[in-house]
């Protein structure tokens, strides 16, 4: 399996996938038509599928001139099914599906919106995390509630450490900043800064992280962390207190 990593708009990733052994193709999140195009054509001429993670714009803005063009399927979730453009197939949470001989596994990880999936691939150990879990972030919560967030992040938190993280957006730097600043004391974020500094500065992404850095690094993972609750102030708050205060603070940061 191959996976080209597509920029679009102004910080979106959209995701390639070549499934070399069945020569299927298929993009996550395609954020709009010509970059995703410009690469599909010039690698393998043909797209089988779209997958969706949730139906905001800078996620299925390439939809419809790629479904024309390539006659591509595109799945989603079953809630989404009025709100993703040219949308084929309705996933339930938990559910298999095979495209080439990829087995990909539907989670349900509502917050951000109502209707956002992520996609896992268990056998290939990647997981195509939409505006959930971000490097070192997680993604604002504009139609679910803080409460469901904390679940979602916490399916996430769960998947095998070294599953490799494919996100929807290069925000890893000002993440960075944000998790130093409450978690001042993480050596590993210390660590961590040199490398993305450096990979920012020749112009490659951050991405992927994986699971393991995410619990080692990401505060919004770090609910627990006694340092975090600490500069919080709030020593005996709940993972929920904690959490949905981090998400205030970051959303004015």
């Amino acid at each position: 399996m191959n996976i080209d990593i597509i920029p679009c708009l102004n910080d979106n990733y959209s995701y390639l996938i070549h499934d070399e052994q069945s020569n299927t193709v298929v993009i996550v999140d395609p954020s709009e038509f010509a970059p995703c195009d410009k690469i599909i054509s010039k690698k393998y001429k043909k797209l089988n599928y779209i997958l969706n993670t949730h139906h905001h714009h800078d996620h299925v803005g390439g939809n419809a001139e790629l479904k024309k063009k390539y006659n591509a399927q595109i799945f989603g979730f079953e809630s989404d099914d009025k709100r993703i453009p040219g949308i084929d197939k309705l996933l339930k949470d938990n559910q298999e599906f095979k495209v080439g001989k990829l087995n990909f596994i539907t989670i349900f990880i509502p917050g951000h919106t109502i209707g956002h999936v992520a996609y896992y691939l268990k056998k290939e150990q990647v997981v195509f995390s939409g505006d959930t879990l971000f490097s070192m972030g997680c993604g604002r919560v504009f139609e679910g509630t803080y409460e469901q967030m904390l679940n979602s992040l916490k399916k996430l938190k769960n998947l095998p450490e070294n599953t490799k993280v494919y996100c929807g957006h290069e925000y890893t730097h000002d993440n960075l900043k944000f998790c130093l600043k409450f978690n001042p004391n993480n050596n590993a974020l210390k660590k961590k800064r040199e490398i993305i500094e450096a990979k920012i500065k020749h112009g490659k992404p951050t991405l992927p992280s994986t699971i393991g850095d995410e619990i080692q690094m990401n505060i919004f993972l770090r609910y627990d962390d006694p340092d975090v609750k600490e500069a919080l102030n709030l020593k005996k708050a709940s993972d929920l207190e904690i959490f949905t205060k981090l998400r205030d603070l970051k959303d004015n940061f």
